[in-house]
């Protein structure tokens, strides 16, 4: 003997609507408001390449101005690990070489002229150090 639940799909399966015989598929009947079938229209671009190009050339002036902060603290271990080279008599070329490197990341300016004129001057200071550690 078999029991079944009153929520049982069993009774669902015999309570369906009758299967339709025939062709299968959705089909519209021909009317007067039927709209005859038209191109699919193209889509516009906003900008296309060109503002794209533009939006990754704007820089975010926070993003500009943490970089040269960044870059600054950077040059400041540069010359501290230089330093403490000196003192301890263990001079590297390692430390010229870092030193060359991060000269060139202070040509960056950020347009605030205070941070601008601290970057010069540890910009100045790392090249004076290039220069006299440099072979002649």
């Amino acid at each position: 003997m078999r029991i079944q639940a009153p929520n049982s799909t069993a009774s669902l399966r015999d309570a369906q609507a009758p299967r339709r015989t025939g062709a299968s598929g959705f089909q519209l009947e021909a009317g007067d408001n039927a709209r005859p079938q038209s191109a699919v229209p193209s889509l516009r671009t906003i900008g296309g390449i060109d503002a794209l190009v533009a939006l990754q050339g704007m820089e975010d002036p926070a993003e500009r101005r943490r970089r040269a902060v960044t870059s600054g603290r950077v040059a400041l271990d540069a010359l501290d690990e230089l330093k403490l080279g000196l003192l301890s008599g263990s001079l590297e070329s390692s430390n010229l070489n870092r030193l060359r490197a991060v000269e060139a990341q202070l040509k960056e300016r950020t347009g605030e002229a205070g941070l601008d004129s601290v970057l010069a001057e540890i910009e100045l200071r790392v090249a004076v150090e290039v220069a006299k550690m440099s072979p002649r």
